[in-house]
């Protein structure tokens, strides 16, 4: 598989203009990929400190499997891009979303050894059942060392539930694609939005 850069980059220009409308990636907040190539690893990411309303395909790098940049010249990949890295390689997913999404940050601070939810028609919405099926989001402590944010997702992931929070900070999201990224980010984020207005887990 492989994309080229101006694809990927205005395919996730796009979506990040979708999250910021959505008040998700307030500032210059939040990071997007997407899996350009597999072998070896690289990783179509979003540059840093760009606003993530009026993003272009330039403001868009291609990173290895160590989050670094490939071209020398190219824009400052975030910071986070080594964590996006890692998640693709846990998970086999295609494409990551992370947003500053309120309710995820709420969650965690309510739950910080998990937020379990059941009994949602919208769980559907990333491959759960409505019924009789409780949905575990991992919640994990934060770190601005990108390799220990790595280890702790790790040991904590559920490999069928495509999201994790991280605690005060917040969430990541992935799929086999980039629409199915940002169909299981809305998913997850409005069962936040729910356990965060009900006031516990369901």
């Amino acid at each position: 598989m492989t994309i080229d850069l101006q694809t990927a980059g205005d395919a996730l220009a796009r979506e990040c203009a979708r999250f910021a409308a959505l008040g998700w990636m307030r500032g210059t907040s939040g990071n997007l990929s997407l899996v350009v190539d597999t072998d070896p690893l690289r990783l179509a990411v979003t540059a840093s400190g760009k606003d993530k309303g009026e993003l272009t395909a330039a403001d868009v790098v291609v990173v290895d499997a160590a989050g670094r940049a490939v071209e020398p010249e190219a824009p400052k990949p975030s910071a986070e891009a080594i964590f996006h890295a890692r998640i693709v390689e846990l998970t086999g997913a295609g494409a990551v979303v992370h947003v500053h999404h309120l309710g995820a940050v709420v969650g965690a601070d309510r739950f910080p050894g998990g937020i379990h939810v059941e009994g949602l028609e919208m769980l559907k919405g990333i491959g759960r059942a409505a019924e009789g099926d409780t949905v575990t989001i991992p919640v994990i402590p934060n770190s601005q060392d990108m390799h220990e944010l790595g280890d702790r997702l790790a040991k904590s992931y559920e490999a069928a539930t495509p999201a994790v929070v991280v605690a005060r900070h917040g969430l990541y999201v992935w799929g086999a694609t980039l629409l199915q990224a940002r169909h299981h980010t809305e998913i997850v984020a409005w069962t936040l939005d729910y356990v965060a207005r009900s006031g516990g887990t369901v």
